[in-house]
C-alpha cells in the first residue's frame, strides 16, 4: 500500500514554505478523489437523529467516517467553493455570490498566495489546484449538473444569470468555483474538462479515465439549496438525499474508487452563523458547521472524528495526496489535514 511521503509545500509565488505533514504509518494514499458538494444546511439537520436523509446520514454514515467538526468558511455560497480548490479568501462580492462577474481589483497577494481587493474573477496567475494538477501530470473535472455548454459562464463584466433555477435549467455558476478563475477560462481545459455532469457515468468506466480529481456539482434541486424546485417537484434534503442514493452507487463501485479512491460528500455553508469552536481553526469556521463525511477503502467504516477541519483543510489534504504545494489558505499555519482519525492503518 502506498504511504504519504513528507511534503515540504513550497508556494507558488510565494516565499513562504508550509510546514511538514506526515500520514498515519502505512497509510493508503488516495489517488482517485471525488468531492460533492450539497448547499445550505447545518450538521444537526444532515447528520442529526431526524435528518431527512436517512441514506446519507444513516447507510453512507455507516461506511464511511464522519467529520463531526468539518465547517464552512463564510457565507454566502462562493467562497466555500473557491476556498476549496484555491484557498483563496473572501473578499466583498465573493460573500455576495458575485451577481456581475466583475474582474479581481488586487494590488497584491500574501507570503501566502491570498489576494487582497475585491471582485469576482481571479487573474491568469492566480493558481488553483487544476492547475496544480495539470503540471504534475494528473487529470481533473468539474462535473456540473444542468450545465447546458462545457465551461458555462457570464462574460467579464456581465451580469450571472444562472444564478437561479428554471424548470429547464438548474445550473448555477456560483457553485462552479473554475470559472472564476482566468487560468482555467482562458485555457482549453476548461471546454474539456468543467463539463455536464452526465459525462461521469463514461469516465468512471476504467481506472484509466477516471480523473485524480473529480469535482462533482448537483443541480439547485439536488443538492438541497430550492424547495420547491423549478421543476415542480420537492426539494430539499431529501431531494438531495434520493439524488445520492441514485448517484453515489456507481461511484463506490467503480474500479478507480475501490483501487485507491476517496468520496468526499460535504456541504458548502450551514443554513446559520458560526456554531461550535470559535477560535483554534486556522482559516476560520465562519460559514458553519456542516460536517463531511468521508468514504474511502483505507477508512474504517463507521468511524468518527472530532478534529476540527475546514474547506482550506479539503484542499490542503488533497494537495498533500499529490505531492503538491499548498495554495493561499490551505497554506496557512495550523491547517489540519485528514490524518489518523481519517485513515486506518495497515500492517
Amino acid at each position: 500500500m502506498l504511504a504519504f511521503a513528507a511534503v515540504f509545500a513550497v508556494l507558488t509565488g510565494g516565499c513562504q514554505t508550509a510546514p511538514v505533514v506526515r500520514a498515519p504509518a502505512g497509510a493508503g494514499t488516495p489517488r482517485h478523489v471525488f468531492v460533492i458538494n450539497l448547499e445550505n444546511q447545518g450538521y444537526d439537520r444532515v447528520f442529526g437523529s431526524s435528518s431527512p436523509a436517512p441514506y446519507l446520514s444513516g447507510e453512507l454514515r455507516s461506511k464511511g467516517v464522519l467529520l463531526t467538526n468539518y465547517y464552512g468558511i463564510a457565507h454566502d455560497s462562493l467562497p466555500n467553493y473557491l476556498a476549496q480548490i484555491s484557498g483563496q479568501p473572501p473578499n466583498a462580492s465573493t460573500e455576495k455570490d458575485c451577481h456581475t462577474f466583475t474582474a479581481l481589483t488586487t494590488a497584491s497577494t500574501d507570503s501566502l498566495g491570498r489576494a487582497t481587493g475585491d471582485g469576482c474573477v481571479y487573474p491568469p496567475d492566480m493558481p488553483t489546484v487544476a492547475g496544480q494538477l495539470t503540471q504534475a501530470g494528473k487529470t481533473w473535472e468539474g462535473y456540473m449538473e444542468d450545465m447546458q455548454s462545457p465551461c458555462l459562464h457570464p462574460a467579464l463584466g456581465a451580469p450571472d444569470d444562472h444564478r437561479t433555477a428554471s424548470s429547464g435549467d438548474q445550473y448555477s455558476t456560483h457553485h462552479n468555483p473554475f470559472v472564476y478563475f482566468r487560468s482555467i477560462t482562458e485555457s482549453p481545459d476548461c471546454a474539456k474538462n468543467v463539463v455536464n455532469y452526465s459525462a461521469l457515468t463514461n469516465d468512471l468506466k476504467t481506472v484509466g479515465t477516471t480523473p485524480n480529481l473529480s469535482y462533482i456539482t448537483p443541480n439547485l434541486c439536488h443538492d438541497a439549496h430550492d424547495n420547491p424546485c423549478a421543476d415542480g417537484t420537492a426539494g430539499g434534503l431529501a431531494a438531495a438525499d434520493a439524488w445520492l442514493k441514485r448517484e453515489v452507487p456507481a461511484i463506490l463501485a467503480s474500479p478507480a474508487f475501490k483501487q485507491d479512491g476517496m468520496l468526499i460528500i460535504t456541504l458548502d455553508e450551514s443554513d446559520h452563523g458560526r456554531t461550535g469552536p470559535p477560535d483554534g481553526v486556522a482559516g476560520g469556521t465562519a460559514g458553519g458547521q456542516v460536517g463531511a463525511l468521508i468514504l474511502s477503502p483505507f477508512s474504517a467504516q463507521g468511524g468518527s472524528s472530532s478534529q476540527p477541519y475546514n474547506h482550506y483543510s479539503l484542499l490542503a489534504s488533497i494537495e498533500d495526496f499529490f505531492g503538491l504545494p499548498r495554495l493561499a489558505g490551505a497554506a496557512e499555519p495550523g491547517v489540519t489535514v485528514f490524518g489518523p482519525d481519517v485513515y486506518k492503518a495497515h500492517a
